[in-house]
């Protein structure tokens, strides 16, 4: 009887004691806590959009709890960013209780104001970490900008776009049949994932060696601002004449430029001058019986850089045509392709010319850069004519005048694993330096001069 009243007496001491020693929590100043970021950084958000969200965790490496007395958002509710603490969105959140080895993630968003700044201007606010006496601070910053805002938009007259603020595109943009699009030097053109240009009339840019005009997509966050098919592209139809781009930059895009039929005359549809045409997951240009003219013209990295069907008119001088496959973009197509029929089997007469050019792929399965193909009676012309070029061999369909087969042009730099790609001529002999014939075009895309024995593609070693 004694024995069972000792029982009685002690367990529920023990319960007791082994409870609390469960429950209590680390109190002292000293105690770790690992907070896995010190600042947040966004890249630039529009306004009036909401950016994407981050996170960090905030992490208790000890072997009882900790409990945190505030983790608080310290602009408040004036504060353009949103917290989420552990599920609880609120400006403060208190008394969190992290378990021993847990940890806790707090989640972090932002919409910016409009402001009258034409330039991007700095978001910053702060979170407070409390604990045990401790205060630990994350920071938070961000570049706001002010933008144009355009939905399912129409240019139904004549109009400029000036460079003053970025043009920001959901829906698509579609320049009416008859009236001209001209954008000035600097513009900077964001559209989103379901917008594509639709040229029905024509577009002119006016971009220049430092002030190009960009087309790209409206993620500008990591990873996405620098991933391909981001928007759809530019489609230049069949209605469309009297196109010309100058210093534009065409990138991420599903497809880079379409350009359908001919234009009436014997002028180009599309005049290319010192574009680039970059990271395009399908064809860089896709012409469908169309025309085209493109000097010192930079096309790299895309599915397939060049896909010319159903004939046409094409003339590329002094252009770089060039990819290398990377986690991007898998190079599994040749770089330029070309033939003389459309789907229905129907043939049409073809003329392409690439002057001084240079055409070259790596880091795939491709052995034939250059590929052409032919089917009925129609006039058909492929010349590479002082041009560098990979290929394993070459039908009788492509004419070779003075070209350089399968010699390495010796890029700056190509590093494909972090996505680095400089197209200039390298430091070493390159086969393509002195390699052209002199042509109306007496600068390169860098505006550097070109001499009397020109280099090939794009720019001109310095």
């Amino acid at each position: 009887m004694r024995r069972v009243l000792l029982y009685i007496i002690i367990l529920p001491a023990v319960i007791i004691f082994f409870g609390c020693k469960k429950t209590s929590f680390m109190m002292d100043k000293d105690a770790a806590l690992t907070i896995t970021a010190d600042t947040l950084s966004f890249d630039t958000v529009f306004t009036s959009v909401g950016s994407v969200t981050q996170n960090f965790t905030i992490v208790n490496p000890n072997n009882r709890k900790l409990k945190l007395n505030t983790v608080r958002l310290m602009g408040g509710s004036n504060s353009p960013y949103k917290i989420n603490v552990d599920g609880i969105a609120s400006t403060e959140v208190r008394d969190v209780e992290i378990n021993a080895g847990d940890s806790v993630y707090v989640f972090v968003s932002l919409t910016v104001d409009p402001s009258s700044s034409g330039t991007p201007f700095i978001v910053s606010d702060s979170i407070l970490v409390g604990y045990n006496g401790n205060e630990r601070y994350v920071q938070l910053e961000a570049y706001g900008q002010n933008a144009h805002f355009l939905k399912n938009y129409v240019i139904d007259a004549d109009a400029t776009w000036e460079n003053d603020l970025p043009y920001v595109i959901s829906g698509g943009l579609l320049i009416k049949e008859g009236v001209t699009l001209t954008m000035e030097k600097g513009c900077r053109v964001y559209m989103h994932a379901n917008a594509p240009v639709m040229v029905d009339g024509s577009l002119v840019v006016n971009g220049t060696k430092t002030d190009s005009v960009t087309f790209g997509g409206d993620r500008l966050d990591e990873p996405y601002r620098d991933l391909p098919a981001s928007w759809p592209g530019i489609y230049f139809s069949e209605k469309s004449r009297d196109n010309v781009l100058t210093h534009a930059v065409v990138k991420n895009a599903y497809r880079g430029i379409i350009c359908a039929g001919p234009a009436p005359g014997n002028a180009p549809k599309l005049q290319m001058n010192a574009c680039m045409i970059d990271n395009i997951y399908d064809a860089g240009i896709t012409a469908l019986g169309s025309g085209i003219s493109a000097v010192n013209c930079l096309i790299s990295n895309c599915g397939s850089n060049i896909s010319i069907t159903a004939g046409g008119t094409y003339d590329f001088t002094f252009c770089t045509i060039a990819s290398f496959g990377n986690s991007y973009i898998e190079h599994k197509q040749p770089v330029t392709y070309i033939n003389n029929f459309d789907d229905a089997g129907n043939s049409y007469p073809l003329s392409t010319i690439f002057k001084n050019c240079i055409i070259w792929g790596d880091g795939g399965s491709i052995e034939n850069e250059v590929v052409a193909e032919k089917r009925g009676d129609s006039n058909m012309e492929v010349l590479l004519d002082h041009s560098l070029y990979k290929a394993k061999s070459i039908t009788g369909l492509i004419t070779l005048e003075n070209s350089i087969a399968n010699q390495d042009p010796a890029f700056d730099s190509i590093n494909t694993a972090r996505h680095y790609f400089d197209f200039h001529l390298g430091k070493k002999t390159s086969p393509a330096v002195d390699a052209g014939v002199i042509t109306m075009a007496t600068t390169d895309r860098d505006g550097n001069p070109r001499d009397d024995k020109p280099d090939l593609g794009c720019y001109e070693k310095q």
